[in-house]
């Protein structure tokens, strides 16, 4: 797989105001990684995750996409920018009085051309990626946690993404339900090649589909290490890493 990177941050500084949560982040995430911001409760994950999609500025620093600075260009020009990510929030976020087909339509209605008959072919398509083919009129209320979460990914890849963020995508599943939302995961990037950025804190779903990974340390603000969470697992050299990758393991 070609290592071609997408999406570079530098020497980032978050936070709010005066306060600053993580500092002197340095990372990389490569096109077509399954790229895992992992970490305790409370690290700063989320908040780092809101940057990255536009939606907070960093205090200080820069976020490339491909030779792009992020937050550095026109406004107009980072909107359009933000076309093309694609987000699944950790409670999915669809709108309730929609039906699947409506909510999956409705960035297509607003932000391309497309007539009606090629936005319900495009809804079609995105329903049945996620298996959820011949649930086009179901409301969010009718499927059960793991439905949702699949209902909002496809809602999520309605306009073709060339990144997906995940928050939290396995809260609020059981284990055989994150499993195969796991399994869905590693199906879209080895089909489509998109590259996908999933905040996690699940140690199943972070070994089951992460191939590249920054560890955030609440205590000591910043990044403590890179890599392949599997890797890391055993071959870290720093204790809080391994403390977080191997809990529940018999000594």
């Amino acid at each position: 797989m070609t290592r071609e990177p997408i999406i570079t941050a530098q020497d980032l500084d978050i936070g709010y105001e005066d306060s600053v949560i993580l500092q002197n982040l340095n990372f990389t995430v490569n096109r077509g990684d399954i790229f895992i911001i992992m970490g305790p409760s409370g690290c700063g994950k989320s908040t780092l995750l809101k940057i990255l999609i536009g939606l907070k500025r960093p205090l200080r620093g820069k976020v490339f996409y491909e030779h792009t600075s992020f937050w550095e260009i026109e406004p107009t020009e980072r909107e359009q920018m933000m076309r093309g990510f694609g987000v699944l929030y950790q409670y999915g976020a669809l709108w309730s009085a929609l039906t699947l087909a409506e909510n999956i339509a409705l960035p297509l209605q607003y932000y391309t051309r497309l007539g009606a008959d090629q936005i319900q072919e495009m809804v079609w398509l995105k329903l049945s990626l996620v298996g959820l083919a011949g649930f086009e009129g179901y409301y969010p209320s009718e499927l059960s946690g793991g439905m949702k979460k699949r209902a909002a990914l496809a809602r999520a890849m309605a306009m073709d993404p060339d990144v997906l963020f995940f928050d939290e995508p396995s809260a609020g599943l059981d284990p055989i339900t994150g499993q195969l939302l796991d399994e869905l995961i590693l199906e879209l990037r080895d089909s489509l090649g998109t590259t996908i950025v999933v905040v996690s804190h699940e140690l199943a779903s972070i070994f089951a589909i992460g191939n590249n990974s920054i560890f955030l340390d609440g205590d000591r603000k910043t990044v403590t290490a890179h890599g392949d969470p599997k890797a890391l697992r055993s071959g870290s050299g720093d204790s809080t890493v391994r403390r977080f990758l191997t809990r529940g393991e018999r000594k």
